[in-house]
């Protein structure tokens, strides 16, 4: 049974684990037979990833300038475009992806015989948004036919908070082996063979806790004057107003030595290359939803030490078995002493990446694909029959 179209809408395609799960999940439906179509507010020029082969792309047509300078007055016209462009489309089904993508799909939908799929890619309370817009969530997402949550602790919020009862859980998968694309940056090429490094990943310097790594580093460096910090994934310049390379930098202070040693190599799609080069792999987020570098990390069989934020770590570490996971509250010296430890301790990083690499089967792309479309199959089996 084919779908006629299935459309998927968020903000941009900008670097980032929910932009990069759209499109596996757009590859999902495209090689399931159907017609697939990926909507954003931004224009290609904002695009870190290249749309899977067969998927088609729409960009929602911008605001007039009175309107623009309007800021959120405008959203009631954006919502009106959105409804314009999914009834020209003749989309039957639709997943808003994030929270702000969301809220509109769903008001956009209202009266249409258009089924709505909800998915929020982070724990709702760590980034509220702002007030008008939790109004809305509120409001909105009970409407929703399904909401497709990352971890039973965001479906329980939910469920409490938004009065949401249609879920399914359904966590990341894991691409293995992890492909390369631009740009290919090689760790050869900033880092000695024999030199230890520690590795952590993301483009949100804040949400990952960057600058709580950054004092570890300089600790465990000093004591040890081959070891290295890398942070790819950051890109140079402003991000929300904010030079995160340079405010990294600035919290490391002015040793040229620690500078020299803290690598930031930005944007980089040659991930399995750094994670293969790891000696440990670092998590220290103040929150997540299901951290997507921290699953590549123990596929590669990385040795890996997570803070036990509220969630996305305790779904894939179990402490002491194939990582360590560190309380949310940990100070910086309990870090320094687990990252210490670890690093000074082979035989122990060797056992956790061997059993970290288990995810591979337990989050694999074949399984978590059958939960996927089956549950889009049965809302598209449900909307013929009511019709």
């Amino acid at each position: 049974m084919a779908l006629l179209r299935v459309a998927f809408t968020i903000d941009s395609l900008k670097l980032g684990g929910a932009e990069r799960v759209l499109l596996t999940w757009a590859r999902w439906c495209r090689d399931a037979g159907w017609q697939v179509l990926v909507i954003t507010r931004q224009g290609a020029e904002r695009d870190a990833y290249a749309l899977p082969e067969g998927v088609q792309r729409r960009v929602e047509p911008g605001l007039p300038p009175t309107l623009e300078r309007l800021g959120w007055f405008a959203f009631p016209y954006r919502v009106w475009t959105l409804r314009r462009l999914l009834q020209e489309e003749r989309c039957e089904l639709v997943v808003g992806v994030t929270t702000l993508p969301a809220i509109k799909l769903l008001l956009a939908c209202r009266g249409l015989a258009i089924r709505t799929l909800v998915s929020e890619r982070n724990y709702p309370p760590a980034k509220p948004p702002a007030l008008p817009w939790r109004w809305l969530r509120r409001l909105t997402y009970p409407r929703a036919d399904l909401h497709l949550v990352q971890t039973d602790t965001t479906g329980r919020w939910l469920s409490r908070h938004c009065a949401v009862r249609r879920q399914l859980l359904l966590p990341n998968p894991v691409v293995w082996p992890l492909p390369d694309r631009e740009p290919v940056l090689d760790p050869e090429l900033w880092i000695k063979p024999e030199q230890p490094l520690l590795l952590a990943v993301g483009t949100k310097a804040h949400q990952k806790g960057f600058d709580r790594l950054i004092p570890v580093f300089a600790a465990l460096a000093r004591r040890d004057p081959t070891l290295h910090l890398a942070l790819p994934g950051l890109a140079p310049g402003l991000y929300h107003g904010l030079d995160q390379q340079a405010w990294l930098r600035e919290l490391l202070g002015p040793d040229p030595d620690l500078q020299r040693r803290l690598l930031l190599p930005g944007v980089c799609g040659s991930m399995a290359r750094w994670y293969e080069r790891a000696t440990v792999f670092v998590l220290p987020s103040r929150f997540e939803g299901f951290p997507n570098v921290l699953l590549e990390a123990m596929a590669a069989g990385c040795a890996c030490i997570a803070s036990d934020c509220l969630t996305g770590p305790r779904d894939l570490i179990c402490d002491g078995d194939n990582g360590v996971l560190l309380p949310a509250e940990a100070s910086g010296s309990d870090w320094i002493a687990a990252v210490g430890d670890l690093l000074g301790d082979p035989d122990r990083r060797r056992r956790f990446g061997e059993r970290a690499a288990a995810v591979r089967e337990g989050f694999a792309e074949q399984r978590l694909r059958h939960d996927f479309l089956e549950a889009l199959s049965s809302l598209q089996r449900s909307s013929l029959h009511h019709g």
